[in-house]
C-alpha cells in the first residue's frame, strides 16, 4: 500500500468521527465506534461477493434441518467466517426507519469467530446511543463511501479495469495503527500503547530471519508474540518469512489482554484464513494460551516499567514460585518485561534443526537493574549460562510514539552457530549514521529507520565484527563474583570482639560488597584490592553470589574533551553583548 492510499484512507475514516459522532459522543469516546465498524465494513466487504450464495446454502441447509452448518458455509465464503444474516452494511441503508432492529439482526448473524470479535469491542452497548442520537444511518452510509475501499479486493469498472486498489491485510495493519495512535494522541494516552513503529519491527524481522537463509525449507513454522497488540508483529514477521521461502507455511500465534486491540488482530487473523483459536485473550504472565507449544519463531515488544501485580497470584504463593516458566527468578513486581522473557525461554524448540530465534525489545532496567541473587540477574545469569542470548542492539532515542528513553533489541537463540558460541555481540546504533530526523515528530517519535538504515544494523549483526560500532565479548565478560567484605567488631578499648569459637564476630555496620569480574580469581583480588587498605577484612566464600550485568556504556563510552576557556569565554562576552544591546533598546523605547 503506498503512502497516498494509506493517507486518503486514515483521513477518511477519521473525518467520520468528526462529521458523524461529534455531537453524540466525547472526542475520547471516539475510537469506541470507530475501531469496530472499520473491522465490520472490513469483514462485510470481504463477504459481499459470496453473500448470495452463503444465504442459498444457509436455507438450503435448514430445510434439511442440518444443524452444524459452520463448515459448508465457510466453504461458501471462501472465508473461515461467514454471516447469515439477510443484511449487508449496504443493505442496511435499505430501511432507515428500521436500522437499529436490522443492524442487531445483521450483528447476530455473523459466526462465533466474530462474535467474539463484537463482544470484545463491547459494540453492542453502543447501539442505544447511536439510535438515540440519530446517527446509526449516517454512520453506516459514511462506511459504505464509494470513495474508500476497505476490501483487499480492487474496485474495476465495467471494462475490468481498476478504479481502486485493495487495501492488503498489511496495509490494513498500517491503517488501523494509525487511526489508535492519533486517538490516543487526541486524548493524551500513550501514543504507541499497542503497536510498535513497522521500521523497527523490520528490523527485528531481518535480524531473526537473515541468519537463516537458505536454511528454512518447505515444511510449517510456528511464529510467536506474547503481547501481540494488534497484530503488527506477526504479519510483518509471516510477510518477511515469505520472502525467504514462498513454499513454506507460517502458522501466526500471539496472546494479547486488551479487548479492542485483541479483537483487531484477531479480525485480521480471520481475514487471512489463519485459525482465529492461535490468537489467545488474557494476560500471557498469569494464563499461558499456549502452555504446550514451542515456536520457531518469536517476536514481541512487550511493556516495560509496567507491573505484574495483578498476575502475581498465578506466579507466587507467598514467596514460592509456582509457575515452572520463571522458577529461575522473578523481578520486581513493578516491572514484569523480564518475565516476558522467560516465557520465550519456555517456549524455544530443543528438538528441530534450528532451534528458535526471538527478537524482543526492552529498556534499559532488563540490562542491569537487580543485585546479584535476585530475580532480574538471576534471570540474565541463565541466559547467558545456557548461551542464550545472541545480541542486544542499543536503539536511539526517540524512535517510540510513546517513549524517548533507551531501547534495546534482545536476539535469542539456542542452536547459535559455531563462532557465536560462548559469545555476546553488543552492537550500538545511537548515532546519527543509523537514522534520519523526521519532519514532523508523531507523539514521542522524533527519528526513523529508513530501508538502508536497515540494511545497515543488519550487516553489522551479520557480518559479526569488531568495529566502534559492534564488539564481541566472551559471556564470562558479563558476570562477576559478588562477595561480601567482612571487618570485625571491637569493643570500647579497641579490642576485637570474637565468637565462641575464637573468630572475629563481623560488625554489620562496616560490611560492604565487591563485585569481581567473574575471569578474575577472587583471592587475587581481595589481596591486591581490599587486604592493603583494611588489613582485618575477610570474606566467605560460601557467601559468594554470581551475577551478569550488560553496560553499553563500559564498553561503547568515548571520552569528548571540555571545550577551552578561550571558547567558553567568547560564548560569554557574546550573549554579554547581545543582552546589554537588548536592555538599550528597551531603555529607549
Amino acid at each position: 500500500m503506498n503512502q497516498v492510499q494509506h493517507n486518503a484512507i486514515v483521513n477518511f475514516i477519521w473525518s467520520i468521527a468528526d462529521d458523524v459522532l461529534r455531537d453524540v459522543y466525547t472526542r475520547g469516546k471516539y475510537r469506541d465506534i470507530i475501531l469496530p465498524f472499520t473491522v465490520l465494513r472490513r469483514l462485510d466487504a470481504i463477504l459481499e461477493p459470496t453473500k448470495d450464495k452463503v444465504l442459498e446454502m444457509h436455507q438450503k441447509l435448514n430445510e434439511m434441518k442440518i444443524d452444524n452448518q459452520s463448515a459448508q458455509l465457510r466453504k461458501t465464503s471462501g472465508y473461515v467466517f461467514y454471516n447469515t444474516s439477510n443484511y449487508t452494511f449496504k443493505r442496511l441503508l435499505n430501511e432507515p426507519g428500521n436500522i437499529r432492529q436490522n443492524l442487531e439482526t445483521y450483528l447476530d448473524g455473523f459466526s462465533s469467530n466474530v462474535q467474539d470479535i463484537i463482544s470484545k469491542f463491547k459494540l453492542r452497548n453502543q447501539l442505544e446511543t447511536l439510535e438515540e442520537g440519530n446517527i446509526t444511518f449516517p454512520l453506516i452510509e459514511k462506511f459504505c463511501s464509494s470513495t474508500i475501499n476497505l476490501s483487499p479486493m480492487p474496485v474495476t469498472d465495467k471494462d475490468g479495469n481498476v478504479v481502486m486498489e485493495g487495501l492488503t491485510n498489511l496495509g490494513m495493519g498500517y491503517v488501523f495503527e494509525e487511526l489508535i495512535r492519533k486517538f490516543n494522541e487526541e486524548n493524551n494516552e500513550e501514543a504507541g500503547e499497542h503497536f510498535t513503529p513497522r521500521e523497527i519491527i523490520r528490523l527485528m524481522t531481518h535480524l531473526i530471519f537473515e541468519p537463516l537463509k537458505g536454511k528454512i525449507k518447505d515444511g510449517t513454522y510456528l511464529i510467536y508474540d506474547p503481547a501481540c497488540g494488534s497484530g503488527g508483529m506477526l504479519t510483518e514477521a509471516e510477510h518477511f518469512a515469505k520472502k525467504l521461502n514462498p513454499k513454506a507455511t507460517f502458522h501466526l500465534y500471539g496472546q494479547e489482554v486488551n479487548p479492542e486491540t485483541y479483537a483487531i488482530c484477531k479480525a485480521d487473523m480471520l481475514i487471512k484464513d489463519e485459525d482465529p483459536e492461535k490468537i489467545a485473550f488474557g494476560s500471557t504472565l498469569s494464563k499461558d494460551g499456549f502452555p504446550n507449544l514451542q515456536f520457531d519463531f518469536m517476536i514481541s515488544n512487550p511493556p516495560y516499567g509496567k507491573t505484574w501485580k495483578v498476575d502475581a497470584d498465578a506466579i507466587l504463593d507467598k514467596k514460592d514460585i509456582i509457575d515452572p516458566r520463571f522458577t529461575v527468578g522473578v523481578p520486581r513486581v513493578n516491572d514484569g518485561q523480564l518475565l516476558f522473557v522467560m516465557n520465550i525461554v519456555s517456549k524455544l524448540k530443543t528438538n528441530s534443526e534450528l532451534g528458535s530465534r526471538a527478537a524482543t525489545i526492552h529498556n534499559g532496567s532488563a540490562l542491569f537493574t537487580g543485585d546479584a541473587g535476585q530475580g532480574e540477574t538471576e534471570i540474565r545469569k541463565y541466559l547467558f549460562e545456557h548461551d542464550l542470548l545472541e545480541a542486544v542492539i542499543a536503539l536511539p532515542n526517540d524512535l517510540f510514539y510513546n517513549t524517548g528513553i533507551p531501547t534495546y533489541i534482545f536476539i535469542l537463540n539456542n542452536k547459535k552457530e559455531e563462532k557465536r558460541k560462548g559469545k555476546l555481540q553488543l552492537i550500538n546504533v545511537t548515532s546519527e549514521a543509523f537514522y534520519s530526523k523526521m519532519r514532523k515528530p508523531l507523539g514521542k517519535k522524533r527519528v526513523e529507520f529508513s530501508k538502508d538504515h536497515i540494511r545497515k544494523i543488519t550487516d553489522l549483526f551479520l557480518n559479526f565484527e569488531n568495529n566502534e560500532h559492534s564488539i564481541i565479548l566472551d559471556n564470562e565478560d558479563f558476570g562477576y563474583s559478588q562477595i561480601t567484605v567482612h571487618r570485625p567488631q571491637r569493643d570500647e578499648d579497641g579490642n576485637i570482639i570474637k565468637d565462641a569459637k575464637g573468630k572475629p564476630k563481623s560488625d554489620n555496620a562496616l560490611k560492604d560488597k565487591e563485585n569481581i569480574p567473574l575471569k578474575d580469581d577472587i583471592d587475587a583480588f581481595f589481596a591486591k584490592e581490599v587486604t592493603p587498605f583494611v588489613p582485618d577484612a575477610w570474606y566467605k566464600k560460601s557467601e559468594t553470589k554470581i551475577g551478569y550485568e550488560i553496560n553499553f556504556a563500559k564498553y561503547f563510552y568515548q571520552h569528548k574533551a571540555p571545550r577551552s576557556l578561550e571558547e567558553i569565554s567568547a560564548d560569554i562576552f557574546k550573549i554579554e553583548e547581545e543582552t546589554e544591546h537588548l536592555l538599550k533598546e528597551i531603555v529607549e523605547a
